[in-house]
C-alpha cells in the first residue's frame, strides 16, 4: 500500500465543557477509501473541519502530503475537496453557474474551468439539468451537485461528511458509483457516515468514532471477526440427540433459552449452517423457521460500546 496522504496525530478539540475529540490518531493511505463512522455527535464533522483547514485543533496535528494543516494555508486547500453535511449551494444559480463559481474560488482559468464543469456535470449525472436553477432540484440532485462542487479543482483528497443524508436510493447509488470511479482514477476518499451498512459496502478499511474517541480502526474483515454470527431456528421437538449433535459442530456453541428458537453462535455462518442442516436431515427433523445474522459493523459497534448506534 502507498504511504499516507493523511496523518492524524492525537487530535483534541473541545467546545467549552464539551469534548469533541479525545486524542484521535489514524493514517489514510494514498488511493484508499477510508470510512469513518459513528453516531451523530461522535466528532466526525469536527475532525473533518480540522483536516480541511477550517477549524483549529486544541492539541495534536493533521498532516496532508507530509505538511501540517492550518487555517492560513490556502495552498493546502487546493489538495482537498470537501462535501459538507449541509448543502453548500446557491439555489438561485444553475448547476453550471454553481460549478463555475466554485471553480473560480480555486483560480481555474476559463478554458480549463469550462472543460472541468462539463466533466463534473457528466460525472454526477446532471448534464440535462445543468442550466436549471438549483432551487428546482430534488434533494438527491442537490446532493449530487454538492459532490460535484467539491470535484471541480480535481482534489487529491476528498472529504465526505454524511453525503447521502436524506437522498433517494437512486441518487445514493449514483454517489457510490462516482466515489468508486474517482477512487479508481487516483482520488483518496475519507467517507464519514452513521449509516454503517453504507460504510461496510464502500470502504475496505474503517475507523469507528464514538464520544470523540477512535474505539477501533482496521480492515473491515478483521473488524467483523470481533463479532460472531448467529443461526436461529425452530424444530417441532428438541431432543437430546439433537442437542448432542449440534454441540459437536466445530467452532460453534449452542445457546438455549426457555423460549425457543435454538441459536448457534459461530464465526462462519455459511459453513456452520450447512452442518446444522445436515444434522437436521440426518435426524429427519422438520425445519419450521430459520434466520441468520452475519457479523456486521453495527453489531461490532454494539459489542465495543455496549449500546446501539445512536442517531
Amino acid at each position: 500500500m502507498a504511504g499516507p496522504i493523511l496523518e492524524v496525530k492525537n487530535l483534541q478539540k473541545s467546545y467549552g465543557a464539551t469534548i469533541a475529540l479525545r486524542g484521535v490518531s489514524f493514517d489514510v493511505a494514498e488511493g484508499e477509501i477510508f470510512g469513518l463512522l459513528g453516531p451523530n455527535g461522535a466528532g466526525k464533522t469536527t475532525l473533518l473541519s480540522i483536516v480541511s483547514c477550517l477549524l483549529e485543533a486544541d492539541a495534536g496535528e493533521a498532516r496532508i502530503h507530509g505538511h501540517t494543516v492550518n487555517l492560513a494555508d490556502k495552498e493546502m486547500r487546493r489538495h482537498i475537496g470537501i462535501v459538507p453535511q449541509e448543502l453548500a449551494l446557491y439555489d438561485e444559480l444553475s448547476a453550471r453557474e454553481n460549478l463555475i463559481f466554485f471553480g473560480h474560488l480555486y483560480s481555474l482559468h476559463e478554458g480549463e474551468l469550462n472543460q472541468r464543469v462539463q466533466e463534473v456535470l457528466a460525472a454526477v449525472g446532471l448534464e440535462d439539468s445543468a442550466n436549471k436553477r438549483v432551487a428546482t432540484y430534488s434533494g438527491g440532485m442537490k446532493r449530487r451537485l454538492n459532490l460535484g462542487a467539491a470535484l471541480v479543482h480535481q482534489p487529491s483528497l476528498l472529504l465526505m461528511d454524511e453525503p447521502t443524508t436524506g437522498v433517494d436510493p437512486q441518487s445514493r447509488n449514483h454517489i457510490f458509483e462516482e466515489i468508486r470511479r474517482l477512487n479508481r482514477s487516483g482520488t483518496t476518499v475519507v467517507y464519514t457516515s452513521h449509516y454503517m451498512e453504507e460504510v461496510q459496502a464502500l470502504c475496505p478499511r474503517v475507523g469507528i468514532l464514538d464520544h470523540g474517541k477512535l474505539i477501533a480502526c482496521d480492515d473491515v474483515p478483521k473488524l467483523l471477526k470481533r463479532q460472531e454470527g448467529v443461526i436461529r431456528f425452530r424444530v417441532p421437538h428438541v431432543t437430546a440427540e439433537l442437542r448432542t449433535r449440534l454441540r459437536q459442530i466445530p467452532e460453534s456453541r449452542l445457546v438455549e433459552t426457555d423460549s425457543r428458537p435454538l441459536e448457534i453462535v459461530c464465526p462462519d455462518v455459511k459453513s456452520t449452517l450447512t452442518q446444522v442442516l445436515g444434522v437436521l436431515t440426518d435426524l429427519k427433523m422438520q425445519l419450521l423457521s430459520l434466520e441468520t445474522e452475519e457479523p456486521n459493523l453495527e453489531r461490532v459497534f454494539l459489542g465495543l460500546t455496549g449500546s446501539a448506534l445512536r442517531d
